[in-house]
Parts: structure tokens; sequence; C-alpha cells
């Protein structure tokens, strides 16, 4: 699961940088007014604000998804991916998604962002893993356990 959801999100920051520019003024700027996360997002709907959301966004969808593929920093990018979902969910649903109800995939995203946070993900597989062996190994010598 953790790796399905690194590569959904790793080809989505990619394809942003891959059709560059990327521009998010409709969501940033349009779609957010009215909604309960508009009073956040609608400070980045100005000229500074939009350059970081449009660099923010594929650059933050491009790590979260290398960090879970690589299983480096898992629950690092696991929470940054729940936070980026939230918006999406959030923001899509108030603004017509929630029409066939409000179990819609940008929640699936967030519990599956959420549960892969939560549960220690990382540990088995990837580099997480291997500094957590290091590390141990590491303490083991100095302490002699």
């Amino acid at each position: 699961m953790q790796l399905a959801v690194g590569w959904w999100f790793l080809r989505a920051g990619l394809d942003k940088f891959l059709a560059w520019p990327f521009d998010a003024s409709w969501f940033v700027g349009g779609a957010t007014a009215g909604t309960s996360l508009g009073p956040v997002v609608t400070p980045f709907a100005g000229d500074a604000g939009l350059a970081f959301v449009n660099i923010m966004v594929p650059l933050g969808q491009t790590l979260i998804g290398l960090g879970l593929v690589l299983g480096a920093l898992t629950r690092l990018a696991a929470f940054f991916g729940a936070f980026l979902m939230s918006f999406f969910y959030f923001i899509n649903g108030e603004t017509g998604g929630w029409a066939h109800g409000v179990v819609t995939g940008e929640l699936l995203g967030l519990l599956i962002f959420a549960m892969i946070a939560t549960l220690g993900a990382g540990r088995v597989l990837g580099i997480d893993a291997y500094f957590h062996e290091w590390t141990c190994s590491k303490i083991t010598l100095n302490y002699g356990g």
C-alpha cells in the first residue's frame, strides 16, 4: 500500500513538473472561496503566495511520493500527504464533490496516508528500516546489550 500511494503521489508531482508551468490559481483563488478552508487558502492567491503554491504542490507531491516509494522519512511523508489530501478533500467536497456522498477518493487517500503515518510503516523495507537497524546495532555495540 505504501508503494502504491507513493507512486500515485510521485506520478502526480512529476506530471506537474513535466507539464510546467503548473498553475494552481483556479484552486487557490477561485475554488476555495466560500469553503471552510477558504480563509486559510485564499491568502495564497496573491502573486507571491500563488508562486509559492505553484512550486510547493508539485514539489511536495514528488517528495512525498519519493519518501513513500524509497521508505525514507516515511512517517513524515505520510503526514504531509495527509495534510495535502485534507485540503483536496474539503475544498473539492465543499465545491460539489460531495454530491454523491462524502466518501470520495480524496477521503480514501487521506485515510491511507493517516494509516501509514500512524502504524509504523517504513520499519520493514526501505531506507528507514536500514537506519533503524543501523542505529540499533550502534546502540547495542556502544552499550553492550
